[in-house]
């Protein structure tokens, strides 16, 4: 393994007490350790993880990212009331599609098309989760402290019980609940009416791929909706939407047997993805019409223009990007190009989501909402959480990929030169999603092979060298 570590002092005579209390700074759980203050060594919480694989203490499966960002790592255990009765829209007689990764256990949306008079009526289907958790409920303040649902390659952590995924996921019962986002269109897929009802659906479940073979084979809804994102992408592109388009991967455990899988991007992933887009812009301009309070994201215009489509312009063009920010009122996000939008599809796995179906369904049912101070309250909390999640998931999959590099240290990777700045360049294997900064006289955008020189785990660090053949 070509992991990089000195300890200076003999850490197989630790006592049981010393062991823990060094593991307690790795682990995040502690600020100070008098064994690694004695050693001379820094009192961080990589320091320590270092200390602890060099003693044999810890292995390289050991991911201590999600306790030192304090997130909950125990499955919610709550109650679930069951379902209100209440008149719901029948849509059952429309063929609706849940278009998943095969790994997928929480499905929280669903595509439908109409035929109508005048064009088309495209509905995205939504886990109406907000039927059985209201605001301030036990179960809302349970989803509010976690923010998101961790996704780890070993365990996934919802942010509402098992029992609520079952119940309400779409297409795991004969027939779901949902909100429904409606946009009609006319035969050139111009919008026009949008509009927003509780139904109940029936729900095919699928996976991306074998819903591309479906596409190729002419099936007649996946082909219609795939001129609809078509159209739509292009509509959005006309109004600066920005595309960016860089390598992402899927890390999947069998014991200590790790795979990394480039994530494929078929075009069922496209149909989704513009479908859902065009769901939460809907919401937004539904909310605004109905002067509903929303955690509206917002994105501030690019800071420059950077053009072409391969690595390195798509590497660039997401740096010119500012963060999305979420606030009560409407704006342009100007990296998706609309004038308004809302994350409205994914109300099992993020709060924020849940927060919009909460305000949505009050207003259906002719009920006081939140206030703008209170969705404001909410975006502060759930943006801290979730924003600790996402990133305990990128810490993660770097982990494992570091660690199935060490196994294979004689490998030699095809890596793309994606930034320059001085002698220093940033390289990309898109084979692992994977960037370090190296040393090399390659130009922008040229194809190099590289090999793991050196790989300091405890620090999710590598240093590659060049293979010049």
């Amino acid at each position: 393994m070509l992991v990089s570590m000195t300890v200076p002092t003999d850490p197989a005579a630790l006592t049981p007490a010393q062991r823990t209390e060094v593991e307690l700074l790795a682990r995040g759980k502690a600020d100070t350790s008098r064994v690694m203050r004695e050693a001379k060594l820094n009192e961080t919480p990589e320091a320590a993880h270092k200390y602890l694989l060099r003693a044999g203490l810890w292995n390289e499966m050991r991911v201590p990212y999600a306790e030192r960002a304090g997130i909950n790592l125990s499955d919610l255990s709550l109650d679930i009331p069951a379902l209100p009765d209440e008149d719901r829209l029948d849509l059952t007689h429309l063929r609706a599609l849940a278009i998943d990764d095969e790994s997928s256990q929480d499905p929280d949306d669903a595509i439908s098309l109409q035929k109508t008079a005048d064009g088309y009526r495209l509905w995205v289907h939504v886990a109406d989760v907000a039927a059985i958790i209201p605001p301030d409920s036990e179960l809302d303040l349970a989803a509010r402290a976690r923010g998101a649902t961790l996704y780890l390659p070993d365990h996934i952590y919802s942010m509402v019980p098992d029992a609520a995924v079952h119940q309400l996921g779409l297409g795991l019962q004969e027939t779901s609940p949902a909100l429904s986002i409606s946009i009609d269109f006319d035969d050139e897929w111009n919008a026009d009416t949008v509009d927003i009802q509780l139904t109940r659906v029936k729900v095919e479940r699928t996976t991306y791929l074998k819903g591309q073979q479906q596409l190729e084979a002419g099936d007649e809804l996946l082909v219609m909706l795939h001129q609809l994102a078509q159209a739509s992408k292009r509509q959005r592109e006309r109004e600066g939407a920005l595309s960016i388009d860089l390598p992402e991967t899927r890390v999947i455990l069998e014991g200590d047997q790790i795979t990394v899988k480039p994530l494929e991007k078929p075009d069922t992933r496209f149909i989704v993805q513009e479908c859902m887009t065009l769901a939460g812009w809907a919401a937004a301009i539904y909310a605004e019409d109905m002067e509903i309070s929303l955690p509206y994201a917002t994105q501030d215009a690019p800071t420059r223009d950077v053009p072409g489509d391969d690595l390195p312009a798509h590497w660039a063009r997401r740096k010119t990007l500012a963060r999305t920010r979420f606030r009560p009122v409407s704006a342009p996000h100007h990296g998706m190009g609309l004038d308004a939008y809302v994350q409205a599809t994914s109300p099992m796995r993020r709060y924020l989501d849940l927060v919009v179906h909460q305000q949505l369904r009050a207003a259906l049912k002719g009920e006081a909402g939140l206030s703008g101070a209170e969705i404001a309250s909410r975006v502060a909390q759930a943006e801290m959480n979730a924003g600790g999640t996402r990133h305990v998931e990128r810490q993660t999959r770097r982990h494992y990929t570091l660690v199935m590099l060490s196994r294979q240290p004689e490998k030699v990777w095809d890596a793309v030169v994606v930034e320059r700045r001085g002698p220093v360049a940033t390289v990309l294997i898109p084979e692992l999603a994977l960037d370090s900064q190296m040393s090399t006289a390659a130009p922008l955008g040229a194809q190099i092979r590289v090999q793991p020189a050196e790989i300091d785990l405890p620090n999710l660090g590598i240093r590659l060298r060049e293979i010049r053949e």
